[in-house]
């Protein structure tokens, strides 16, 4: 079982909630670097006292402890990117977007779909290759500001991984999904 709801949740979480108030108010400001980096940190303590590594078998589950890593990757990189020059900050907002809201969605989507169509919560190998695909994405999106003359390529690869791990999720999900049967409220 993971550990239970206590005092580093609600640090991390706060340092998230203030982390996004500063970079909101103050996105150029030293204190919101700082704010993040000290959010992805204590998010990252959160992330290891799941021990998401314990899922490896399991891919419906072990995606949302990745997609997880990425909101504290994102973090992390959006501190990085304020205190050093290295990455753009407009550039390390793809480890938040791509990586954990993408992540995330295509993770949710998926163990949702399966269990409100009566399926095992169990991802086969086309859900395995549409998670690839998104962490694929997430990973060439962030790349392409530091690929010099290869920018462009690695955006479009990226783009293409994105489109191609929710389209397969659409070739996958789509007869399950158009096959439910809605009971009307007005039926008894």
């Amino acid at each position: 079982m993971p550990a239970p709801f206590g005092a580093v949740d609600r640090v991390a979480l706060g340092a998230v909630a203030f982390a996004l108030l500063a970079w909101v108010v103050a996105p150029g400001a030293a204190v919101s670097s700082w704010a993040a980096l000290a959010a992805g940190l204590l998010l990252l303590g959160r992330l290891a006292r799941w021990q998401g590594w314990r899922t490896w078998r399991e891919p419906l589950l072990l995606v949302l402890h990745v997609g997880y890593a990425w909101l504290a990757g994102g973090f992390l990189l959006l501190g990085i990117a304020g205190l050093t020059r290295w990455l753009a900050p407009a550039d390390a907002v793809p480890g938040l977007t791509v990586g954990a809201v993408g992540t995330m969605i295509l993770a949710m989507m998926t163990r949702a779909t399966l269990g409100h169509t009566g399926r095992a919560l169990h991802a086969g190998p086309g859900t395995c290759l549409a998670y690839a695909l998104v962490g694929l994405a997430s990973l060439l999106r962030l790349a392409a500001p530091l690929a010099g003359d290869n920018t462009l390529l690695l955006l479009v690869l990226a783009g293409a991984a994105w489109s191609g791990a929710f389209g397969l999720f659409v070739v996958l999900y789509f007869g399950p999904l158009t096959r439910l049967r809605v009971r009307r409220c007005d039926t008894p």
